[in-house]
């Protein structure tokens, strides 16, 4: 008898856990595709319990002050009294700080950005007669040709999303957008996209760096407001810069893509519906244990210069890019995944500083120049971080003021 219950309570058990095992498989499938799967590994926070405070006011002193000290650095500054823009410090400061301006109840600009915003104004104003930002003469082959290829790109991209604000794009919009446009090559294996420099850094100045600048440029046109993408005289560019960016798609990084997955919300049409599908079960698979992203799972297999390992971890920069780009392409700030991921966030900055971590590609921070630009990701971090927590706060503010109209 005993050895009968016990064979009972045996088999009791295992369809206890064959239950348990099919209700988290079906929990974890992804409504938006019956045949893929997509793992919430644990630990998870509780559903009941929301996104911990992260400091607002702390975050926005640092990126003030990492924009100071790059706009002061001697190796950033540039004729006519102007500096080179950065994909790590300048061009995420000028996306970002903007919205942290009602949560501090600012009525204008910041310091930081109305110097940033002159300075990119002054070059595009006086395109014809500022040096590029590096020369074949003093940085090696073709890097003129880069220098103003990118360049062209980020202005268009600041001065596109400062406009967005006001509803207008402004004459010197106007001439950004002009001066990439003519910078857009137009053959060749990169048709419909531009030199960009290569410097042999990842993610942003490295041999395929110019995927990514192609979709800033598609961002660019996409959050430039009067219907800028709708311009008759844009649209031959327009149709080589999709073109391209669908063309290149599949081998790009999924570090690049995460940037196409960004565009396509403000370009529509970009890309097609399975394809953004793709990304989206891609980027939600690389998510960690931990609830965050780590930069060196979506680059491929690049190998760090000075021979140090890549880092393994969760940081700041793919976390807050992802999830900001997730939030882009209409995935609600209730989703399970992302929630996890903002939990990651505000768990994880740095409460003195204001910042997050985040970990270069290409070296680790003993094998940098300085202190100083060792922050570099930490700056491009911060940036992403700020813009998808604000935008997740955002949408659930929108979302509480909704459900309580009548």
């Amino acid at each position: 008898m005993n050895l009968a219950l016990q064979r009972v309570s045996v088999r009791v058990t295992l369809l206890i856990l064959a239950f348990s095992f099919s209700i988290r498989l079906a929990a974890n499938k992804n409504p938006d595709d019956a045949n893929s799967t997509v793992i919430s590994p644990s630990p998870q926070p509780s559903d009941d319990k929301p996104t911990p405070a992260w400091d607002q006011k702390a975050a926005a002193a640092y990126l003030d002050r990492r924009e100071t000290w790059w706009m002061s650095w001697p190796r950033a500054q540039r004729d006519h009294n102007t500096f080179c823009v950065s994909c790590h410090t300048a061009v995420p400061y000028a996306l970002s700080r903007a919205a942290l301006r009602s949560a501090l109840a600012e009525v204008g600009p910041s310091p930081g950005e109305l110097r940033l915003l002159d300075s990119v104004t002054k070059r595009v104003r006086l395109w014809k007669e500022v040096a590029p930002f590096y020369t074949d003469a003093d940085r090696g082959l073709y890097k003129s040709v880069e220098s103003r290829g990118t360049e062209s790109v980020l202005n268009a991209l600041i001065l596109a999303s400062r406009d967005a604000s006001t509803g207008r794009l402004s004459d010197d919009a106007h001439t950004a957008f002009a001066n990439m446009w003519a910078e857009q090559q137009a053959a060749g294996d990169r048709q419909g996209a531009w030199f960009w420099l290569r410097f042999k850094n990842e993610p942003w100045e490295a041999d395929d760096s110019h995927y990514y600048g192609a979709a800033l440029a598609a961002i660019a046109v996409g959050v430039a407001p009067d219907d800028y993408r709708s311009s008759p005289a844009i649209q031959a560019n327009l149709k080589a810069l999709r073109q391209y960016l669908n063309r290149e798609a599949a081998a790009q990084t999924l570090a690049n893509r995460v940037v196409l997955l960004w565009a396509s919300a403000k370009l529509p049409g970009l890309l097609s519906p399975d394809r953004q599908k793709f990304i989206i079960t891609e980027l939600l698979q690389k998510q960690q244990p931990d609830g965050g992203w780590s930069l060196s799972s979506l680059s491929g297999d690049w190998q760090r210069s000075d021979g140090t390992l890549q880092e393994g971890k969760s940081d700041g920069y793919a976390t807050g890019l992802v999830t900001f780009a997730l939030q882009q392409v209409g995935i609600g700030p209730d989703d399970r995944q992302l929630q996890r991921g903002f939990h990651w966030l505000a768990v994880n900055q740095d409460r003195i500083e204001g910042s997050w971590a985040a970990y270069s590609l290409n070296r680790n921070k003993e094998n940098h120049i300085s202190p100083e630009t060792a922050l570099f990701m930490n700056d491009a971090a911060t940036s992403y971080a700020v813009l998808s927590l604000t935008h997740a706060r955002g949408t659930s503010s929108s979302k509480g003021a909704a459900a309580s109209k009548p």
